[in-house]
């Protein structure tokens, strides 16, 4: 079968197996790739119109325990000043979000033991206490399943945890070895199970990855069934052994968008920052292969440069307020609004959830 023809039966069957995958991801060219954007694109306006769901993001702490090879907040990047929110410059971002239309926050973070159960939880249950028609998503790495199960209690209702890699071997060459694959997708499991709407994902151009690898990803998204999926491309930052790697490339980042997409027709899928950071359109051509939501940073101006997860990162030197407008305006030209609300995963009927 030709791309085109697999894409076609991703559409009517929603899933291909590994070897179909496998070749899509080996061979397409960018007939494949338009035709691929162009159907995602049909289908997203078809769910959701051209109606763009904003994040307001909270990185309240760059500390973290792990030594992830690509990750500019390793712990043993000792180049970077560290620093933690508190519980109150916190809620004023939300406030300030709340303020300009956000009924999302997500707070995002390195695994900083300081933030134990107990005042995570804390954390969790003031937003929901003052926001009560807001919906608090939290993306703070892997815990156990009760931790989880106490934020959920406190009323967290999302929770961000890209996968990477859905291969052992492949897993083993971006993380520790104390680090595991199979405990991250334990994670991802728990969650579900809970009951969160779930996000999960991949950095598309890691070293080492390939095609074969994409395609287990795939397979194992379709088994997950995320109702978020966090896509964008590899950039290397200077203090990781990964400097010298090259960035991941634009266009199969959009096509693995499409193929979401097509795949899991309601998921909220971000046009990410690191797809705004590669190419300056980047954002508008993630929301044009089928992506619904952007994610502006509501963090502090004196911390933005200081949550550097990749090098050039775009939006540091921005308000929140600015943040706000640019974007706002980057999807008026491509003829999106904005839309004020939660925003939360709706299966439409048929689907499975």
């Amino acid at each position: 079968m030709t791309n085109i023809q697999l894409i076609d039966k991703l559409i009517e069957k929603r899933e291909l197996d590994e070897a179909e995958w496998t070749q899509v991801f080996s061979t397409y060219d960018q007939a494949d790739l338009e035709y691929a954007m162009r159907e995602a694109h049909r289908i997203a306006i078809g769910r959701f119109g051209k109606k763009i769901y904003f994040r307001g993001i909270v990185e309240f702490t760059n500390i973290c325990r792990n030594d992830c090879y690509y990750c500019g907040i390793r712990c043993s990047n000792h180049n970077i000043q560290r620093y933690r929110l508190d519980e109150e410059d916190i809620l004023n971002c939300c406030r300030d979000g709340y303020e300009h239309g956000f009924r999302t926050f997500v707070l995002q973070g390195g695994e900083d033991p300081y933030f134990t159960k107990e005042k995570m939880c804390g954390i969790v249950r003031d937003i929901h206490d003052e926001f009560p028609d807001c919906a608090v998503t939290l993306s703070i790495g892997e815990l156990d399943r009760d931790y989880y199960q106490a934020l959920y209690d406190a009323g967290a209702s999302r929770y961000l945890l890209r996968h990477e890699t859905a291969d052992p071997e492949h897993y083993s060459m971006l993380h520790p070895q104390k680090m595991s694959c199979e405990n991250r997708k334990r994670c991802l499991r728990d969650l579900k199970e809970i009951g969160f709407q779930t996000g999960a994902g991949i950095m598309i151009g890691t070293p080492h990855q390939k095609p074969e690898h994409i395609a287990k990803d795939m397979i194992f998204m379709h088994d997950l069934r995320p109702e978020m999926i966090g896509l964008g491309p590899f950039i290397p930052h200077k203090d990781t052994p990964f400097r010298d790697e090259p960035r991941g490339s634009v266009d199969t980042t959009l096509l693995v968008i499409a193929l979401c997409r097509i795949m899991f027709p309601d998921a909220l899928i971000p046009s990410t920052t690191a797809l705004g950071t590669v190419e300056a359109e980047g954002r508008q051509k993630g929301v044009l292969a089928g992506c619904n939501v952007v994610m502006p940073n509501l963090s502090p101006m004196e911390v933005r440069k200081k949550y550097m997860l990749y090098d050039g990162k775009v939006g540091t030197d921005m308000s929140a307020e600015a943040g706000i407008t640019a974007l706002r305006a980057q999807m008026e030209e491509i003829g999106y609004e904005v839309v004020v609300g939660r925003g939360d995963f709706k299966a439409s009927e048929g689907e499975i959830k």
